[in-house]
């Protein structure tokens, strides 16, 4: 930890700066968190790694040892030229001032020749966590693995397993595209300023093939979104209010996939939910 943290107070001393509370900004200080970070993304010397909000370039300094390159997208201007003269030496290093939402990172990794795979690897400002990971998600980015610090609570709700009690709508699609994995848990201690809730890393392993077959992506996303809105209604209520269909074309439908009228969308396995959307599109 005290190397990590004496490099860190070092910079904001020298800079004159601190964190963002606007932008979420936690600067982390632990050296085996950060180890464990870049050990279980994998990364060899022919990767390419994208990092979201690099900050003071913590991390970012051991993902440049390993990676053939290193692309970090940062949106503070005043990390901007910290990270320009901090790693002003290294060729593998290309840096971004954007917002990751507006991003295009399919035409980036495009640009990119010679590189064998893509991960991401970020500490996450827990603000806009789940729109960062449903972009990276629905971006459909040839990308190998997305190994990412999260907000506890949220990060067991993204690697919980669809139809459990902590599952989301967020659960299932993580769940589509990846196979989820818990890394390690992060205490507040680990970060300049202290956040006051605890952190866990994952891993989203990202899938050749999603689990199930289904025969509209869009349809399956919508119905499993209409079935968390309204949380521990019936899906009949959840899907009548979202306008996808009426009460009674729900009724028929969960009939035709031998599901009761009372069922919960919150209790739904990810098969369940291919179920209804393949069986809604051969009667639409």
């Amino acid at each position: 930890m005290e190397n990590a943290y004496k490099e860190t107070m070092f910079i904001l001393n020298k800079y004159n700066i601190s964190a963002s509370k606007s932008l979420g900004q936690n600067f982390l200080i632990n050296d085996e968190v950060i180890e464990k970070i870049v050990e279980s993304a994998n990364i060899s010397n022919e990767d390419l790694i994208i990092e979201i909000g690099p900050g003071l370039g913590t991390l970012t300094k051991r993902l440049l040892e390993k990676a053939k390159k290193v692309i970090a997208i940062e949106l503070d201007k005043r990390m901007i030229s910290i990270l320009q003269e901090r790693f002003s030496l290294y060729d593998n290093f290309k840096l971004i001032n954007d917002d990751i939402l507006k991003v295009n990172l399919n035409e980036i990794i495009q640009n990119e020749k010679d590189i064998k795979e893509v991960k991401i690897v970020a500490n996450l400002p827990y603000y806009i966590t789940t729109p960062i990971i449903m972009k990276l998600l629905e971006d459909k980015l040839t990308l190998k693995s997305i190994t990412v610090m999260v907000q506890k609570e949220v990060a067991k709700r993204l690697t919980s397993n669809p139809g459990s009690k902590q599952a989301g709508a967020i659960t299932y699609a993580v769940n589509y595209y990846c196979e989820p994995e818990e890394i390690v848990l992060v205490p507040n201690s680990s970060f300049i300023p202290e956040p006051e809730v605890e952190s866990e890393v994952i891993k989203l392993n990202l899938r050749n093939n999603p689990p199930v077959k289904i025969r509209s992506e869009e349809v399956f996303f919508k119905l499993i979104k209409a079935s968390f809105m309204q949380r521990r209604k019936t899906l009949v209520n959840g899907i009548t209010n979202s306008g996808l269909m009426s009460k009674e074309e729900i009724k028929t439908l969960l009939k035709k996939v031998n599901l009761p009228e009372n069922v919960r969308g919150e209790v739904l396995t990810m098969q369940d939910f291919a179920k209804l959307t393949n069986e809604y599109i051969s009667i639409t």
